[in-house]
């Protein structure tokens, strides 16, 4: 029964999800971390930039991070998870989904929750390295939503992948979409959306027949966006089609390695259906934490290594390894 009791306690300052969540994205700074770019060139003639970090000493261990909505490599919690990693022997590699990386892609179509295409894309490129024994999944919001969706999905894993960490994921996207659309949730909608419309103004440019300025002008919501950009331009029927076949929590069931899954209580994105207890409950190897506190990737913690980051490694380090052990002396 992985249901895990959380013990994580801030501050009376970072106990509001709202400061907590602002904090992170916007205050906290991470210092001393490199990162080598590399340019990955996907089937499609796509791209995805890569930024890579490594341990001081030589490393069979590697962990792909996956940033959330209009995110990136640069982020603080990427960056502060890079860190913690490196400094704990694991290679890092934080992927850029398609436009995230400061260089628009070259294809109309873009990222969204469900594009595991894209992940199974690093996934092989570091395969084909033959540098690592051991690979780690780690994503943050739309990160985690794709990386679950990844584990849960048909086909048979690389024997490599060993486990995941996903933070503050809305596994049932409309759900999570509804949240946004609340009062509560305004500014930080209305910031997503701009800097999405913004993109968009630029894909215009190079691709004017696909999309128009009247379109454009259309998208006064979230939704609006995902009906008018993302659904058409991945191949949904519209918004809607696109949260029902993204949305993690339905591949859930079938995850089959150790997997830890952090959603707070006080997270203002997710709604009731983001934490899938019931199926926490009866699952092998779904390790489900909801903490009291932490907001949106917030998880403020001392000496600039948050929460999560700390609870990250220990699960890496500890629940994998004897899960691992278990799972192969039972088959």
């Amino acid at each position: 029964m992985p249901l895990l009791n959380s013990s994580y306690n801030p501050p009376l300052f970072f106990k509001n999800g709202h400061l907590s969540t602002i904090y992170s994205g916007l205050v906290r700074k991470i210092e001393h971390l490199e990162q080598l770019r590399l340019r990955l060139t996907l089937p499609d003639t796509d791209f995805l930039d890569l930024d890579w970090s490594y341990s001081k000493t030589p490393s069979k261990k590697i962990v792909l991070i996956i940033h959330g909505l209009e995110g990136s490599s640069k982020r603080a919690y990427i960056q502060g998870s890079a860190k913690a990693l490196t400094e704990s022997g694991f290679d890092v590699c934080a992927i850029n989904l398609r436009g995230c990386s400061g260089s628009m892609n070259n294809l109309y179509r873009s990222y969204h929750s469900g594009a595991t295409e894209d992940l199974q894309s690093v996934i092989d490129h570091v395969l084909q390295l033959d540098k690592y024994s051991s690979i780690f999944l780690h994503g943050f919001s739309l990160g985690g939503n794709l990386l679950l969706k990844y584990l849960g999905e048909e086909g048979k894993l690389p024997k490599e992948i060993k486990g995941a960490v996903a933070i503050s994921v809305p596994c049932q996207l409309a759900d999570s979409l509804h949240q946004l659309l609340q009062f509560k949730n305004f500014l930080y909608a209305r910031r997503f959306k701009g800097n999405l419309v913004e993109k968009l103004k630029l894909k215009k440019q190079s691709f004017p027949s696909l999309i128009s300025d009247l379109d454009i002008e259309q998208i006064k919501t979230l939704k609006d966006f995902d009906d008018i950009y993302t659904s058409r331009a991945h191949g949904f029927k519209d918004a809607m089609d696109y949260y029902a076949k993204c949305s993690s929590l339905q591949f859930l069931n079938t995850i089959e390695i150790p997997t830890l899954l952090i959603n707070a209580e006080n997270d203002s994105f997710l709604g009731d259906e983001c934490y899938p207890v019931d199926i926490a409950k009866l699952h092998k190897t779904l390790f489900l934490e909801v903490p009291k506190y932490g907001g949106h990737v917030g998880f403020y913690g001392p000496d600039n290594f948050t929460y999560t980051e700390r609870r990250t490694l220990e699960f890496i380090h500890l629940k994998i390894h004897i899960l691992v052990l278990q799972l192969t002396h039972h088959n």
